[in-house]
């Protein structure tokens, strides 16, 4: 026998016990024993005629709630036996509200209370409603875009695609009392930023974990966010990979871009709105990571992710618009089709890391990539792995300077000193020598123009 979720042990009983009562109520129900230490031995209770009286009573004033206090006997101790049914409505302890999860009890605060207020309400987060917004203030060529994906995935009738804003809205259930809910406003308003904190993508290349060469915010309706996302990463932050086969030209992505699309769709949709933090990816050399504020469904982990599971959104309102736009299943398969299309590419399977209110998942680019890539890119503490032959051939620095043009392609001298850390006057000396070699060309008129890297 062992603390679990449903159980745990007190050695002797002391008032401020009732909080863990309170954290088993609000959650799954429990049972708390007094009398029993930290390994689960009986040490006894000498004045259990007088808690099994008071206890009840305590609970009853305090909390509110009635609980089941029997005395119980093991190896000739006594020890009290609290039982507590789950609540199906808040139930705080002097205005704090305690939450049993695991083994842990931890109190309720910010976004964390919110949102179990609300799930004790049998509502969302998304499906909270909005004052002072109305349809009329949602983005027409949002809406316009949505009804054709809808039309194109047959998710949706066509009598229903025909109706009126309004009309659609109701539908999707996206309206409550006649007000837009919070779904509503992410998904089709033009700019939801003014009614939720954060509601926006942040993409960044990194230098090493501390050093940003350039980032860009992606704003607008989330399905606006979705697609520019992708478009940003594919074209601009991942760089494709030359190799050929026969005389074709092949380009490879270190993130096969089925995957890469379903990890920005799931970090969009299932994102926690009320942590005020936007989505965040970070892309490296050899490696792109991306974090959302995330929760988990009660009790599960990553390993849960992992394995077949049923579809619990986060965001229900938001999802379920999505999937009528044919952008996701509705079957909990989006970790499983990353890992399918990962196989496909012969790419290395991203690795998740939970902890609450933080998901992270990484794509480590592969080292046949980083193989093909001029310049290679690895170790970001010192901002790329640099390739043995390229390395070898032109000297790290040259290398450094070969892949900060792949990066950027019109980066300047300056920008390339202040990168390396030097002056821009020895730049211009490996510029010039890298020019010689036939690997770079100058670009442009002497002032205003750049150096571009030859195939």
């Amino acid at each position: 026998m062992k603390e679990s979720q449903n159980i745990e042990w007190k050695e002797t009983w002391r008032d401020e016990f009732l909080h863990w009562i309170c954290g088993f109520a609000n959650a799954e129900g429990g049972v708390l024993h007094i009398g029993r230490n930290a390994r689960g031995v009986v040490v006894g209770v000498p004045d259990a005629a007088r808690l099994l009286e008071e206890i009840p009573n305590k609970v009853r004033d305090i909390l509110g709630i009635l609980v089941e206090v029997n005395l119980r006997k093991e190896k000739g101790k006594e020890f009290l036996e609290i039982v507590v049914e789950p609540y199906p409505y808040p139930i705080s302890y002097k205005g704090e509200y305690h939450y049993r999860s695991g083994s842990t009890k931890q109190e309720l605060k910010g976004a964390a209370l919110d949102r179990f207020l609300l799930r004790k309400q049998g509502r969302t987060w998304d499906g909270v409603p909005v004052p002072r917004v109305s349809a009329r203030d949602l983005s027409r060529t949002a809406i316009a875009a949505f009804r054709r994906q809808a039309r194109a995935s047959r998710r949706l009738d066509a009598s229903v695609l025909r109706e009126s804003v309004a009309g659609l809205l109701d539908k999707l259930n996206l309206l409550d009392g006649g007000q837009l809910k919070r779904a509503a406003v992410l998904l089709f308003h033009p700019d939801p930023e003014r009614f939720i904190t954060g509601a926006f993508v942040k993409i960044g290349f990194f230098h090493s974990e501390s050093e940003l060469l350039y980032h860009d915010e992606v704003h607008g309706d989330l399905f606006s966010q979705t697609q520019k996302t992708m478009e940003l990463l594919v074209t601009k932050y991942l760089k494709a990979a030359i190799s050929y086969q026969g005389i074709h030209r092949v380009e490879t992505l270190p993130v096969p871009e089925a995957a890469l699309r379903e990890a920005v769709l799931n970090a969009i949709i299932h994102k926690d709105y009320a942590s005020g933090a936007p989505v965040q990816i970070r892309v490296y050399g050899d490696r792109l990571k991306l974090w959302n504020a995330g929760e988990l469904p009660d009790h599960w982990s990553v390993e849960d992710l992992l394995r077949t599971h049923a579809s619990r959104p986060f965001n229900p309102s938001v999802a379920n618009a999505f999937f009528r736009a044919g952008a996701i299943e509705a079957w909990g398969r989006g970790v499983q089709r990353i890992l399918d299309a990962c196989v496909e590419a012969g790419t290395p399977a991203p690795e998740i890391r939970y902890q609450p209110g933080d998901l992270w998942l990484e794509f480590a680019f592969a080292p046949e990539y980083l193989a093909i890539l001029p310049g290679d890119s690895g170790d970001a503490s010192r901002g790329g792995r640099l390739g043995e032959k390229l390395g070898e051939k032109l000297g790290e620095t040259r290398a450094a300077i070969i892949q900060a043009m792949q990066v950027n392609p019109k980066v300047t001298t300056t920008q390339l000193a202040q990168t390396l850390r030097m002056s821009t006057t020895a730049v211009d000396k490996h510029l010039r020598f890298l020019r010689n070699q036939g690997l770079i060309k100058r670009t442009g008129p002497a002032k205003g123009g750049h150096w571009e890297v030859l195939p």
